[in-house]
């Protein structure tokens, strides 16, 4: 079972703690399931970058950056060398602590 923290750039949300979420979810299925609004415009196929987010902590927990997802990483808002798809950071088995900060989102409003 993992703890997971969610961070926010955008000002006035809160972190977010979570804990016992179990393996075999990414975090951006953990995320909506605990109403913590996450764009993801493909639906979680790994085609756009709306589900970038930064792995502060626990990337040892998650599985290794692929060809497919850099590629939409490159075309994100601000992207990071700790940057992800939150689509593709599936919970692999055993236990630990992910931290992790959703960039500020607002600049979907519009689409």
């Amino acid at each position: 079972m993992y703890t997971i923290k969610f961070s926010f750039e955008q000002k006035g949300l809160a972190p977010v703690t979570l804990e016992n979420v179990e393996p075999g979810q990414s975090l951006l299925e953990v995320a909506l399931d605990n109403n913590i609004d996450l764009h993801h415009n493909c639906g979680m196929v790994c085609a756009c970058s709306t589900c970038h987010l930064y792995v502060d902590r626990g990337d040892e927990y998650l599985p290794e950056l692929t060809d497919r997802e850099e590629d939409f990483i490159d075309r994100a808002v601000s992207p990071r060398i700790n940057s992800r798809l939150g689509c593709q950071c599936v919970l692999e088995e055993g236990s630990g602590i992910i931290e992790v900060t959703l960039p500020d989102q607002t600049q979907f409003l519009g689409e």
